[in-house]
């Protein structure tokens, strides 16, 4: 993936973050989606008109899968529309970027960014449980991780990929940013997905309860 293109993958997950989080409206993030979901589709249009093996061609084409995603946001965001498509669509790319990941680290012999491309297919998973499945309660744990991810995930690497030292970042060193992740986001999982009372009334006396 283009490094500048990566670096502000980062800002709009920061800015998206902050969206999950009830701290920026969506007609506010809708601009800036709309910014980086161009970019996202102009760069990988290059890249493959420009491409010189098949295998230039598939490595740039991951990239629409950001591009359509920003753009998708912004669009929807400001007209209005229900999150529920945008959801479903979540799915299908995080199914591809399983599939990105594993090309990485199989094909390319390149985990570093099969490992990016695997946590990338856990937050478009959680996009669609949240905005598909109405799984609300864990918004804020989306949130968090999205935030997260804009930094270890893309601004970061983005900007090691400009300084040309990303090829220096060792495979273990992402699975410990990604272990230091999973243990920041337990408490805010434990809160999450801790049973509502209700339910746990539930439990003790075997009346069915509605749980919204």
């Amino acid at each position: 993936m283009s490094a500048v293109g990566l670096m502000f993958v980062g800002a709009v997950l920061f800015v998206n973050g902050l969206l999950l989080l009830g701290r920026i409206d969506g007609k506010g993030a809708a601009t800036f989606n709309l910014f980086v979901g161009a970019l996202q589709v102009a760069i990988p249009f290059y890249l493959i008109a420009t491409a010189k093996t098949p295998d230039d061609i598939l490595l740039a084409s991951g990239i629409f899968l950001f591009g359509f995603t920003y753009l998708y946001v912004g669009i929807s965001n400001l007209a209005g529309q229900p999150a529920t498509g945008l959801g479903w669509y979540s799915l299908w790319v995080a199914i591809m970027a399983t599939a990105f990941g594993i090309t990485n680290i199989v094909k390319f012999s390149d985990p570093t960014i099969g490992l990016l491309w695997l946590q990338w297919a856990v937050l478009w998973a959680l996009f669609f449980v949240v905005l598909a499945l109405g799984k609300d309660r864990l918004t804020p744990l989306t949130g968090w991780l999205t935030l997260i991810l804009s930094f270890t995930t893309c601004t970061i690497p983005g900007f090691l990929l400009l300084l040309g030292e990303w090829g220096r970042v060792p495979a273990w060193l992402v699975l410990v940013v990604i272990a230091a992740t999973v243990a920041a986001l337990l408490p805010i999982a434990s809160r999450t997905l801790r049973p509502a009372p209700a339910a746990a009334d539930q439990a003790e006396t075997g009346v069915p309860v509605s749980v919204p």
